[in-house]
């Protein structure tokens, strides 16, 4: 059995850092790299794609609502071209940056609350799989797992990983609980490590109300903004290797 474990990442931008980047990158497989709109600028998504490319880490694109001020966590209600050319135009310009440092895209993760209004919105969520086809048709979709992303990348004949979410709690009907709820996030390091083994290898995961959600788990994430991340993703790390899980990129090829 393998498994992607993948980190949301590049999320400094100007005089602002955000995240433990240089920690959580030795104990990852994929990283999301913010495309500047709700967090990242130029300067940052090059630097992060070389930190990528030095641990031998493939490189997604990671775009959201332009809201900076809001962290692309605020709710935007855009028509679906709006969706598509807001998910192309951050798409191209990391993958030219990584092209500058003699790299390549290998998947997209919308970030925030696009990527939550395209779980349960399917016009939202084909509006973000046309985009990521119109710039490369071999990137991998990223999507809640059971999600109208999911389907919405099958639709458009991408390749798609089904996500799961470590440090984040879960409601009953699988999507994740909203930020600044209790237990929303998860930060306890033995605790982030055992939900992460059993959505690897049982495919469940307890819901805040105590119920078992299925799910599919292809990559599981790791927030680089979580307090302690490098020391969550060492742990899941660990136990998916105990559990004698592969850990993989997206495309499968071994980087390290």
């Amino acid at each position: 059995m393998r498994i992607d474990l993948n980190a949301d990442v590049g999320e400094s931008y100007g005089a602002y850092r955000y995240g433990d980047d240089e920690g959580v990158f030795p104990f990852v497989s994929s990283a999301n790299i913010a495309c500047g709109f709700h967090a990242g600028d130029p300067g940052v998504m090059r630097s992060t794609v070389q930190l990528a490319s030095r641990h031998g880490v493939a490189i997604g694109a990671h775009p959201g609502f332009q809201d900076l001020s809001g962290f692309g966590r605020r709710e935007m209600h855009l028509s679906p071209s709006e969706v598509e050319n807001l998910v192309a135009y951050q798409v191209g310009a990391l993958a030219g940056i990584a092209a500058a440092e003699g790299g390549r895209l290998s998947h997209v993760k919308p970030h925030g609350a696009l990527y939550n209004m395209a779980a349960r919105d399917p016009a939202m969520a084909d509006a973000i799989a046309r985009a990521v086809r119109g710039v490369d048709g071999s990137l991998v979709l990223f999507g809640l797992s059971d999600s109208q992303l999911i389907a919405a990348g099958d639709r458009a004949g991408l390749r798609v990983a089904s996500e799961v979410f470590a440090d984040r709690g879960y409601r009953p009907d699988g999507s994740l609980a909203p930020r600044g709820t209790p237990g929303a996030v998860v930060t306890d390091a033995a605790e982030v490590a055992s939900r992460a083994g059993g959505m690897a290898s049982r495919q469940t995961v307890t819901a805040l109300d105590g119920t078992s959600v299925s799910v599919k788990a292809d990559t599981v994430c790791i927030h680089g903004d979580t307090p302690g991340a490098a020391v969550l993703a060492r742990a899941v790390r660990d136990a998916l290797i105990v559990a004698g899980i592969e850990i993989l990129p997206p495309g499968g090829d071994r980087r390290r």
